[in-house]
């Protein structure tokens, strides 16, 4: 399969479709699941308007995501996936134009799954103005660290419903928003190879995450965004040459039409 975006291969879309449908007799999902083509329908609901080509692989990759676990039995919304989302979202989606769909997209990408997005919103900022007062020991040393430190309660209780979880639905969305965290904290954290990958292997033992599959999660989160950023370029350098190629043709047009009127002018004072 090949990975795609945050990861998920939405190649044949239509597969997750009959995965959605077929999940319903399962035990380990909710009774009555909504299908992906119900979640896709309740998007297009909310967002009527067309989605230019190089995002819409990335809406759609973060629609199935968010489709895919909001219909497990064992997933939970915590305000670090909340994070995720958000973050994964204004990251991808950055450059977007017309700039005012992104709101109409971002808030049809959380109705679709019955969310509300303000609280994705107020999560993530919340979480993102707490970690810019933290240091990267305090967050990797929750259980001891944030205790007692000051309007760090909500994130010390996320951590820690977390890690004594029974069923914890780890997600790459999860994986971004701590990753979110720790670019708060201190970007260098995220750039320096070495000292990422020490931070997500302590949090992550001390939540009982998947350490090696976060790892992998970020490690084709940060390809992507790269890659992103270069389709993004190529584009812009595309429809620069395009603008550049209609001056052009305009300009020509107007000397021709110029030079035609000068000739018709020589040859009537003829």
């Amino acid at each position: 399969m090949t990975e795609c975006g945050l990861g998920i291969c939405i190649c044949n879309l239509k597969f997750y479709e009959k995965i959605g449908k077929a999940v319903s007799s399962r035990v380990d999902f909710v009774d009555n699941v909504r299908t992906l083509s119900d979640t896709k329908q309740n998007f297009y609901n909310h967002h009527a308007r067309p989605i230019n080509s190089i995002y819409r692989r990335i809406v759609e990759e973060v629609m199935v995501e968010m489709h895919l676990l909001s219909v497990n039995v064992n997933f939970q919304y915590d305000p670090i996936y909340g994070l995720g989302v958000v973050t994964a979202f204004d990251r991808f989606m950055a450059g977007y134009q017309p700039e005012r769909d992104k709101v109409s997209i971002f808030n049809g990408l959380c109705l679709a799954v019955e969310d509300n997005p303000q609280k994705y919103r107020d999560d993530a900022m919340v979480l993102n103005s707490l970690a810019q007062r933290l240091s990267l020991e305090q967050l990797v040393s929750w259980n001891s660290a944030l205790v007692s430190l000051e309007e760090s309660e909500r994130l010390y209780e996320t951590l820690k419903s977390i890690a004594f979880a029974a069923n914890f639905k780890y997600s790459r969305l999860f994986a971004i928003g701590l990753y979110a965290l720790f670019e708060a904290i201190d970007r260098s954290i995220v750039i320096e190879g070495e000292r990422r990958e020490k931070a997500i292997s302590e949090i992550g033992r001390s939540l009982h995450l998947p350490v090696e599959k976060m790892q992998k999660d970020l490690e084709i989160y940060q390809s992507n965004l790269e890659k992103m950023e270069q389709a993004k370029q190529v584009l812009e350098d595309v429809l620069k040459t395009d603008r550049q190629k209609r001056q052009e043709r305009l300009l020509a047009k107007q000397d021709a039409q110029t030079d035609s009127r000068e000739s018709s002018s020589r040859e009537a004072e003829n």
